[in-house]
């Protein structure tokens, strides 16, 4: 059995983009190791115990059966037009120094002797700052830690414009533009694995569940999200029991 560390951006990415391919590694018998570059928010960490978001991620990862969760230390970046100043404590992470985050990524990378590493495509899926950073972040730290295997989470574009069609079908508000969403992601050309999750469909469910604050309150996943979280686990499962890759490995001939 190997270790698979998979690196996101924040608190709830790694429900949505990879819940069921960690369960699945879990469920197999593998060490899931998740890291995350930020805890979810915008503002000052509390002075006292761990952020919410950090809390929430933690509850997420069991129902999912990780073994580890680490937070790099930086903050999220916030995604639009406006680039908000660091926080007083530390430093928004599409800011950060890549050589230094990457460097704190590999560490881990090579305490765990980790065989494979899941980070994010080069688009970093909708084109979030943070996202984008991940992608390049990830793939310095699996130079540094000279990981064997990389795999870029994703979606191919079409099943985005699929999606999209049936959020407006259902009238549900989109908090992001349709048109700039489907121009990101991935093509599916480019796509070297799919994993059929729909068998953890209700580990997936339960994982974004756990993120509360997200759900409930001003995050992103809302409405669309809650509306999901209504669904008996099999359709959910239909509709989010699939999970994307690209293999971008070292030793992976380049595509032509």
């Amino acid at each position: 059995m190997a270790t698979v560390l998979a690196f996101h951006a924040h608190p709830d990415d790694e429900a949505l983009l990879t819940g069921g391919t960690l369960a699945r590694l879990a469920d197999e018998g593998h060490r899931v190791v998740l890291v995350v570059a930020t805890d979810g928010h915008m503002d000052a960490a509390p002075a006292h115990g761990e952020p919410p978001r950090l809390r929430e991620l933690r509850t997420s990862a069991a129902i999912l059966g990780v073994d580890r969760v680490v937070h790099l230390g930086y903050a999220d970046s916030g995604h639009g037009p406006l680039f908000y100043p660091d926080p007083p404590d530390r430093t928004r992470f599409a800011r950060a120094d890549t050589e230094e985050a990457a460097e704190r990524l590999a560490a881990v990378l090579r305490e765990e002797d980790a065989a494979m590493l899941l980070t994010y495509d080069a688009n970093g899926g909708y084109g979030h700052r943070d996202h984008i950073k991940v992608h390049e972040v990830g793939h310095r730290a699996a130079e540094l830690a000279r990981t064997p295997r990389v795999l870029e989470a994703t979606i191919p574009r079409d099943t985005v414009e699929r999606l999209l069609r049936l959020v407006r079908l259902l009238r549900i508000p989109l908090r992001h533009d349709p048109a700039e969403l489907t121009t990101r992601f991935s093509p599916r050309s480019a796509i070297t694995h799919r994993y059929d999750v729909r068998p953890y469909a209700r580990q997936k469910q339960a994982a974004v569940a756990a993120h509360h604050s997200q759900v409930h309150g001003a995050g992103r996943m809302n409405p669309v999200m809650r509306r999901m979280l209504r669904l008996p686990a099999p359709l959910f499962g239909l509709l989010l029991g699939r999970e994307w890759y690209i293999d971008t490995s070292p030793s992976r001939p380049p595509r032509r």
